[in-house]
């Protein structure tokens, strides 16, 4: 007989749920969900009815931090710790809502808290590593994350962090490691390509980087910083108009986001919108004030306005905030040259290379500012280039390699020819001839052009070379490789040490030849380059010691001088027109000295009722007319006899003069072929070889070597006697334009075949060496 088996039942007691956990349970969801306004007023009943509910004030202050009311949740946070501080979740929570707050000390407590009461908390240590990094202490930083990978290898926010910490601690190609690692873990992972694409950046692989700010976008289409970050990638790559639309996206989503604003204004600045530019750094700076880079970015766009000393101010609170800011110190050293302040402007470049001893660019500006000191020696100024060479040039020999050209003796050269200014810059009235007249069967001709921004004069430029090679956002070493590649026989510097220069892929001797000519006017410190193209009047054989480069002297002038369109028609001579001698100059601030306003002033005393027109940007403002109002005034010549401010073009301000002044030690340059185009004679004073004999220079080629002066009374004198003849003055009114026109210095066919002679013989040197 079958039996039914049957089942004792156990006694189960079924615990019910409390109205509190049931309303805890319904919060905790919608906060899940981020209803966080919903979730707030349960957690809101529950605190009414249990105001010890510690999971509730632990919550409670998540949702005020996830609102931004870091004062609400600090409150909770610390209440929740209060009665039960051996959580530590509740002190991580905290920790990173102090560290929002900038409240580092605090954070750090509460993290090592956290850590404490849970040794194995990879969160935690992450967090730690963000305090560090916050602090400046980077290595600290790198073990705390290397620490929260150890317990927990596949934290993609760690391996990003710990990129972050490597980028700065200059170990990019190990931050790229750590951000491919975050990425393979999280694919989908956008801050790591955002911040891959700024370790990219750093590293000059600018395409990558462009694509990994874009992948970032893909991912997240309203990330402000990647529009940000790929804004300044494609500044740097001289896309103004592309960086401009990213920035003005970044600040569509982020309306208050400083960094963009400033950004902007750099972008602004570069495509010469400069009021555009004060604009967006002055609203950069509404929102941070104590933002150093904002304050630094203003100034050099002040400088460039020609409004100097508001620029010092900018660059000096941008180091008021932030002392060791190398960048400001340098810029600041730039706008101290302007206002002819040199030992000062010495002093912020120096401490702009102590604080950054491989900043190339601040060693670049010192010699720069050191070309105009009226008070150093040729020798006291080359020690300095030789500084240059030894940080700069030396170091990168081990990367030199053998040339393998071809040496055949007649074969067609190939040069190249480096410079940030194919574009409306002065170096294009003496560059423009020698392309436009080189016989092609004689060289190819290769343009390495580091472009901000083009204009029509670059498409001129492009139509004249057979090969084109944008060389902006290309690092040094990419563009030496690049050079070797394309074989070039004679590769020519035409910056020296100005803006945006490519000496350092000199440095690395990508051509078996290399010259330097025009864009500079002085040496470039670097033995890697051979020669330096010049003539025996610029400078003179004896002072061959004071250049790095051989001298290669060629028949003056060396070079041929194509005057803009448009200066019209020479004037009659002003003073039978006025009644009074008007002297005047061009020239930028920078070469006006107290050497030259003491001579200067000599002349107008000698000279009765004569008057000195000073035109140029630097003017157009009164703080430096005032500076230089008061230097006259020290040596007896009143304001009334001073004409200062600025027009562009300058052609009916050289109607008005009779004759130019040069400057000394360091001559002009293009301003003085202006004044003889315009029938207006010059005196000048032979100085320091190469910037301090131009103004000789351009006298021998137009045939008047008679107002080269050898001494400062000499130079007055010249000046007094052109002055007392003014039948003399009349008739050269006339002619100089003429003699001018049949001179060696606008011959630009025979200048061509000068320097195609002259490269032809130094690449035979090299082959028979």
């Amino acid at each position: 007989m079958s039996r039914k088996r049957q089942q004792a039942a156990a006694n189960q007691v079924v615990s019910r749920p409390t109205a509190i956990e049931r309303l805890f349970a319904q919060a905790l969801s919608l906060h899940q969900q981020a209803f966080l306004a919903d979730a707030e007023l349960l957690y809101m009943k529950i605190l009414e009815r249990d105001p010890c509910h510690v999971a509730t004030l632990q919550l409670m202050g998540m949702v005020a931090v996830q609102t931004g009311r870091n004062d609400i949740a600090e409150s909770f946070l610390r209440k929740a710790i209060g009665l039960k501080d051996s959580d530590p979740t509740i002190h991580f929570i905290l920790t990173g809502m102090l560290l929002e707050q900038d409240k580092l000390e605090q954070a750090m407590a509460h993290c090592m808290r956290a850590l404490a009461l849970k040794p194995n908390f990879a969160e935690a240590y992450l967090k730690l590593g963000d305090i560090f990094q916050r602090l400046g202490k980077l290595p600290e930083s790198e073990s705390s994350c290397r620490q929260a990978l150890k317990l927990k290898p596949d934290y993609a926010e760690a391996h990003n962090n710990l990129g972050n910490v490597l980028n700065g601690l200059g170990r990019f190609d190990d931050a790229v490691a750590s951000y491919s690692r975050a990425l393979e873990i999280r694919p989908d992972y956008a801050e790591a390509y955002n911040n891959l694409g700024v370790t990219l950046e750093d590293l000059e692989r600018s395409d990558e980087a462009e694509a990994s700010h874009r992948r970032a976008l893909e991912l997240k289409p309203d990330f402000a910083e990647a529009h940000n970050n790929l804004g300044n990638v494609l500044g740097d790559q001289g896309r103004f108009a592309e960086a401009e639309a990213n920035y003005r996206r970044a600040l569509e989503i982020k309306p208050d986001y400083a960094e963009a604003h400033s950004n902007l204004g750099n972008v602004l600045n570069g495509r010469g919108r400069f009021d555009d530019a004060v604009a967006s750094y002055s609203r950069s700076l509404e929102i941070r004030p104590d933002y150093a880079e904002a304050h630094n970015n203003l100034g050099i766009t002040l400088k460039d306005l020609g409004r100097s000393d508001e620029a010092e101010a900018s660059h000096r609170r941008a180091l008021e905030l932030k002392p060791d800011f190398a960048e400001a110190h340098n810029n600041l050293g730039i706008v101290l040259s302007d206002q002819g302040r040199f030992a000062e402007a010495e002093a912020s470049h120096r401490r702009a290379l102590e604080i950054r001893p491989d900043y190339a660019e601040a060693q670049s500006n010192l010699l720069f500012c050191l070309n105009y000191h009226p008070d150093l020696s040729v020798e006291e100024i080359y020690r300095a280039y030789q500084e240059y060479d030894a940080s700069f040039g030396i170091p990168l020999r081990s990367t030199w390699r053998t040339h393998t050209n071809d040496k055949t003796p007649d074969r067609r050269l190939r040069v190249g020819y480096v410079s940030p200014d194919f574009r409306y810059h002065s170096c294009r009235f003496f560059l423009e001839p020698l392309l436009a007249h080189h016989d092609k069967t004689q060289v190819e001709v290769y343009a390495y052009a580091e472009l901000s921004k083009k204009d029509d004069m670059t498409a001129r430029y492009q139509s004249y070379v057979e090969r084109w090679i944008p060389t902006k956002g290309m690092g040094d070493e990419a563009l030496a490789e690049r050079i070797r590649s394309d074989g070039i026989d004679i590769l020519v510097d035409l910056a020296g040490h100005t803006a945006h220069n490519r000496l350092l892929t000199f440095a690395r001797k990508p051509a078996p030849v290399s010259v330097s000519w025009l864009g500079y006017g002085n040496t470039t410190g670097l033995r890697s380059i051979d020669y330096y193209l010049t003539d025996a009047t610029s400078v003179p054989v004896g002072s061959e010691g004071s250049f790095a480069e051989q001298p290669w002297y060629i028949a003056n002038p060396p070079y041929s001088y194509r005057p803009t369109a448009g200066m019209g028609e020479v004037s009659g001579l002003p003073a039978l027109r006025c009644g009074h001698i008007t002297f005047g100059t061009l020239t930028r601030s920078v070469r006006i000295n107290p050497h030259t306003i003491r001579v200067w002033s000599e002349i107008l005393r000698r000279v009765e009722g004569s008057r000195l027109v000073i035109d140029s940007l630097n003017f157009n403002y009164p703080g430096m007319q005032v500076r230089l109002v008061e230097g006259f005034a020290e040596h007896g010549v009143t304001r009334e006899r001073l004409e200062l401010g600025y027009h562009s073009p300058p052609w009916d301000i050289l109607r008005g003069i009779d004759i130019s002044l040069d400057c000394f030690p360091h001559n002009s340059g293009t301003t003085l072929l202006e004044s003889l185009y315009m029938g207006v004679p010059y005196v000048t004073l032979a100085s320091r070889p190469g910037v301090g004999r131009l103004g000789s220079s351009i006298l021998k080629g137009v045939g008047h070597p008679e107002w080269i002066a050898q001494s400062e009374a000499e130079y007055v004198d010249k000046a007094v006697a052109l002055a007392t003849d003014l039948p003399g003055l009349a008739a050269l009114r006339v002619g100089l334009r003429s003699e001018m026109e049949a001179s060696p210095l606008m011959d630009e066919a025979e200048f061509a075949r000068k320097v195609e002679a002259a490269y032809r013989m130094m690449f035979a040197n090299w082959a028979e060496s």
